[in-house]
């Protein structure tokens, strides 16, 4: 994801990326898998080491697998005392307000076990501040129910990267508030949205092509560290 605008786009929202029927007001009538923690990590956090503004789809920078990176990230998560365990390459599109021009990035997902609140958000701010990034996301998965749940993850197969970039420039609503998104090399949508959006990022994922029957949502809260 690109790091930087999209905590652009965000605060926006609220001066702040779903299926069908997750059980909210207006939400629809056919559930997707939804989840609250039973498949996901403790956290989750997104992250890279890229400091520039890409816009070409074909520039090189977008081809690398940032595999010093992973290994770096994974160093700073055990000696916060935290156990890391997978780690997702992701190909993100946002969108830039400044430039008025959807841009890429390269960049990771880390997921995390055995962290506390507090713990994320202070390894995050290292990872934030040794690659000069101006902020990094986290994501805690929470059962819906908690007060502290504030956001929502959609995560569905069979979404392309050019596809998300062109149905992203084709939504002046979706790209001013949701910001973007990531794709895995496998063709994976990671969608983070605040749950007040909810509706919109139904309809985003719609757009995509998204399979609701095969997508999962998770719920949690999202932060974005500097």
């Amino acid at each position: 994801m690109k790091i930087t605008i999209a905590r652009r786009q965000l605060r926006l929202m609220a001066a702040a990326v779903a299926a069908l029927a997750l059980g909210l007001t207006g939400a629809g009538s056919s559930p997707a898998a939804t989840s609250a923690a039973a498949d996901c990590p403790t956290a989750e956090l997104f992250a890279t080491s890229n400091t520039a503004v890409i816009t070409d789809p074909a520039d090189p920078r977008l081809h690398t697998h940032l595999t010093r990176f992973d290994h770096e990230v994974r160093g700073i998560i055990r000696a916060h005392g935290s156990t890391p365990v997978t780690s997702k390459l992701l190909q993100g599109v946002f969108w830039s307000g400044d430039l008025k021009q959807a841009t890429y990035e390269r960049s990771r997902e880390f997921d995390i076990n055995r962290v506390s609140r507090d713990g994320l958000n202070h390894m995050a701010g290292v990872i934030a501040k040794m690659y000069h990034q101006e902020s990094v996301l986290t994501f805690r998965c929470l059962p819906r129910t908690s007060p502290e749940t504030d956001a929502l993850e959609i995560e569905a197969p069979g979404v392309s990267a050019s596809r998300l970039h062109d149905e992203l420039v084709a939504d002046p609503v979706a790209r001013d508030k949701l910001g973007g998104g990531s794709v895995t090399v496998d063709g994976r949508l990671i969608l983070i949205a605040p749950l007040a959006d909810l509706p919109l990022a139904r309809e985003f994922a719609a757009k995509l092509g998204v399979d609701w029957q095969k997508a999962q949502v998770h719920y949690g809260d999202r932060e974005f560290v500097s």
